[in-house]
Parts: C-alpha cells; structure tokens; sequence
C-alpha cells in the first residue's frame, strides 16, 4: 500500500515550523551558548551535510562564478549571524518582522505600479507599530535586525546567480562553507574550547538540522510541485510563525498592537508576492 503523498503546502509549512521553533530553541540557551557561537555550530553542521550531500564540483569554475559563490557565502553568514545578535536583544516574533521588510523590498523592487508602494508603506507603519511600545524593543536589537533584512535582500539576488551558475546543491553547500569559515574568528574569540564540548557541539548539530538541514530539505521537495508564486506567499508566514514560536518557547507575549503589526508586514508580504515578478521569492532563514 502506497502512503498517501503529503501536500507541498505542507511541507513548506512544516519547514516554517522548524526553522522558527528551531530559533526559539536556540534562543533560550543562549545563556549557556552565546549566539555567535550557537550560529557558528548551525552553519557548520549544514555545511557538513549539504558538502557531504552535494559534494560539489570545484573544478573549471570562472573567477565570476567564485565571486558570486563568495559573496553569496558571505550574506548567508551574516544574515544569520546578526539575527541571532537581534534575538538576543528583541522578542523572535519582533526581530523577524524587522528582519522581512529585506525580502519585502526586493519583492517590490524595480516596481513602477503604484499599488506595490502601498505594500511598502503598510510594512513601515507595521514596523513603525513595533517601536510604539518600547520596553522589550532595543535599538541595538531593531539595528541587527534590520542589518539581517539587509543581508537577506543580498542573499535573494545572490541566490538566483548562484543557481545559474552552480548546478544542484552545490551553490549552497559552498556558500554555507564560506559563512562558516567567515564566522570561525568570532565563534573562537567568544566560545573558546567551549566549542570542543561534546553538549555544545550536540545542541548546535540539533540547531543546524532544526533550523537548516530539515527545512532546506523539506523546501527542496515542495518546489518541485509547487509554484514559486505560492511558495513566496507561504513563506510570508514567517513572522507569525517567530512570534507564535516565542510565544510558546520562550514565554514572549506581544502586545495586541505588536500582533497588529506583526500582520501588517505578513499582509504587505503576500500582497508584494502576488504582484511581484515570478523569479523573485524569499529563501529560507
């Protein structure tokens, strides 16, 4: 008897859950592993995986295609790492919706209808929203965040190159190598031997597969059915997904304007992705 097939829908969904409850797991040991560190050992462990998976081809590659690669390596580590540096500092739910006007961006850009605008003024006031209650909201917090939408707008147009010019897996398996030899200086200044412990090295493998290895995996099965127009829209969820999963996690209650907010950026998200052009949809986190 044939298992019933489960809907791409779904398994999008599924990675949404991971890679945010994934965080929200991370967050809440960050006493016990500083967040450069816990970043480090998620890359790590994905770059493992997807080298062992893809075992990419190096050979006859252009300077370009190393300079793409490279840059694309680049804002996958920092992307991750000054999220992290955010979750420190704000709610998971906040930072992520922070960190989206990124994506939300490149949906819209290059848009001459006037109707996108629209999106982006409604993330604005949504973001602007965040910042009416300050007492769980930093500056310091707000500033990585969006310094992680930036690096994600990055990743965006990087990945679309990336794929172009390598084939498969293999694009990402040496961009996450880049991030993590990128993040290696910082995660040994701060973590020390600390790394070398058994318990921290299975707490950041179990990170990077929540966060990384199960999502990617996950998303690569979706798409092979399912339209990157849907899957851009889905993807729109994330924010409610970080704040449900720090509500659950970590005990972060958002105040009824912070939920407020919260769905304005997820609505602009969706509207930008219905309008925007069908190559352009936001990667995972």
């Amino acid at each position: 008897m044939v298992a019933p097939r489960v809907s791409p829908v779904w398994l999008v969904l599924m990675g949404i859950a991971s890679v945010q409850f994934g965080a929200a797991i991370a967050k809440g040991l960050f006493a016990d592993i500083g967040p450069t560190s816990m970043v480090f050992l998620r890359l790590a462990t994905s770059a493992a995986l997807l080298t062992l998976i893809a075992r990419p081809r190096l050979r006859g590659r252009t300077r370009q295609d190393w300079l793409v690669v490279l840059g694309f390596g680049a804002s996958l580590g920092l992307m991750n790492w000054s999220i992290y540096q955010s979750f420190a500092r704000i709610p998971l739910g906040i930072a992520v919706t922070i960190e989206f006007i990124g994506p939300l961006l490149v949906a819209v850009g290059g848009s001459r209808r006037p109707r996108d605008l629209l999106w982006v003024i409604l993330a604005g006031l949504g973001v602007a929203a965040l910042g009416a209650e300050p007492g769980d909201v930093t500056l310091p917090g707000v500033l990585f965040a969006l310094l992680a939408g930036a690096a994600w707008a990055a990743y965006i147009l990087l990945s679309a190159q990336t794929g172009r010019r390598w084939p498969g897996l293999d694009g990402l398996a040496i961009a996450s190598v880049v991030g993590t030899l990128m993040l290696s200086p910082a995660a040994a200044a701060v973590g020390g031997t600390q790394l070398l412990e058994p318990r921290v090295l299975a707490i950041g493998a179990a990170v990077g597969v929540l966060s990384s290895v199960i999502p990617y995996s996950l998303e690569m099965i979706a798409l092979r059915s399912l339209r990157p127009s849907v899957f851009g829209i889905l993807m729109s969820m994330e924010p409610a997904a970080a704040a449900l999963a720090g509500l659950l996690v970590l005990g972060e209650f958002l105040s009824p304007l912070q939920w407020l907010a919260v769905g304005c950026v997820v609505a602009a998200s969706v509207g930008a992705t219905r309008s925007s052009p069908p190559q352009v949809e936001p990667p995972p986190d």
